[in-house]
């Protein structure tokens, strides 16, 4: 199988968890705008998910043009982003529809830690099929925002029964944290083909 049959259908399962997401966005019953703003909770959960969602889309497809042989392995490492990514429909949800709830707040945070640890394996088993004085491998190698997100992520699951909305800023760091793609691959990509 080639890279390209593996990103193809990782796209579609990404615009599958994002259209469903959107679903769960349900139509008012008022007709004014008191009637949005009890949305308000629900819709907040659904934007962050959706931007975190973005995020992985992104630097997933910078992440498999480092891929040099495909296997067996690389597929169920994939498959297992995929399957934690797929969770984050359900936990934004019952965050939402809860208006960010101590339990549903840590289990959104459980999930994202999840997705967030089967990233670093498939980055990680890609990585190994780089020499280690490659400039892919020195580019990857200090991962700083790979390292912080899981404490950031832990400190967010520990503050839930605390103070949701202070894990909500936690995962809303995260994801500022991310929000700029890296551009370290990109790099050393151009710089390998030099």
């Amino acid at each position: 199988m080639k890279v390209n049959r593996m990103e193809a259908f990782s796209d579609g399962v990404l615009a599958i968890i994002i259209t469903i997401m959107v679903l769960e966005l349900k139509i008012p019953e008022g007709h004014n705008w008191s009637a949005l703003v009890e949305l308000g909770p629900k819709f907040l959960s659904y934007a962050v998910s959706f931007v975190y969602v973005g995020i992985y889309w992104n630097n997933h497809h910078h992440l498999l043009h480092m891929v040099r042989t495909m296997n067996g392995k690389l597929m169920w490492l994939n498959l297992l982003l995929l399957f934690c990514l797929s969770l984050v429909p359900f936990s934004t949800a019952w965050m939402g529809e809860s208006s960010f709830a101590a339990t549903p707040t840590a289990l959104y945070g459980i999930v994202l830690l999840l997705a967030a640890i089967s990233y670093k394996l498939l980055q990680n088993a890609i990585l190994q099929q780089h020499a280690s004085g490659s400039a892919i491998a020195g580019a990857m190698g200090g991962d700083v925002k790979g390292m912080i997100s899981p404490i950031l992520y832990l400190t967010a699951i520990g503050t839930a029964y605390l103070n949701a909305w202070v894990s909500c800023f936690f995962f809303v760091l995260v994801a500022a944290i991310w929000f700029v793609p890296d551009q370290r691959i990109e790099r050393a990509l151009r710089k390998r083909a030099e």
